[in-house]
């Protein structure tokens, strides 16, 4: 399949969270590859939107790689422990920036459920095979991608997105998850799902 290049990340990122759904994460680890389909993204507008890590303008060592090139990994924390996994969308200077919230399996079950549960995937119950990255935790979990993947350019080698198939799918847009306090910005319908995917 082919690669994204970074002309698909250098749009906004409202566009690029619903046009990225049904793209493949790949991550080629120790010789394996890792893949899975994207069924879920939320946008973040960057400056002026409240629930961005970049509102405002604010700059930090955190923060920094979003206002870098688009195509690259933007990778932080939530409670302290989990790793999410976000792409860097628009031209150079606009923090701005896409949050992977799920995935289907594609490749690399056996590992994802490893990495996961400990266990061989057929010994998974149906509640831990439905979620084995239905959030962006689990996802990073399952992929193997921490905060040490802070920076990587999408369109190198070791992390990137293929194309997927063509298949036809319709896309719900609903409110982003978890930024109660963010205003008004937590209404606004910018997180993006495949409809009926598990």
């Amino acid at each position: 399949m082919k690669k994204l290049d970074r002309e698909f990340y250098n749009r906004d990122s409202v566009l690029v969270a619903r046009e990225i759904l049904g793209k493949v994460l790949v991550h080629e680890w120790e010789g394996q590859r890792i893949a899975a389909k994207i069924v879920e993204a939320e946008a973040y507008m960057g400056i002026e939107d409240k629930a961005a890590h970049s509102y405002g303008g604010r700059r930090t060592k955190r923060v920094e790689v979003m206002y870098g090139d688009p195509g690259f990994v933007y990778m932080f924390l939530i409670y302290g422990m989990y790793s999410c996994f976000n792409v860097v969308t628009r031209e150079k200077g606009i923090p701005q920036a896409v949050l992977i919230r799920a995935a289907e399996p594609v490749e690399g079950i056996q590992l994802m459920a490893q990495k996961r549960f400990g266990k061989e995937y057929e010994q998974l119950s149906k509640s831990q095979r439905k979620g084995l990255i239905n959030g962006p935790g689990k996802l990073c979990i399952a992929l193997s991608l921490d905060r040490s993947f802070n920076g990587i350019d999408l369109c190198g080698d070791q992390v990137y997105f293929e194309e997927g198939t063509d298949e036809n799918f319709n896309i719900i847009a609903t409110k982003r998850v978890g930024i109660d306090y963010a205003g008004e910005a937590k209404d606004y319908l910018w997180r993006f799902c495949i409809e009926g995917n598990e």
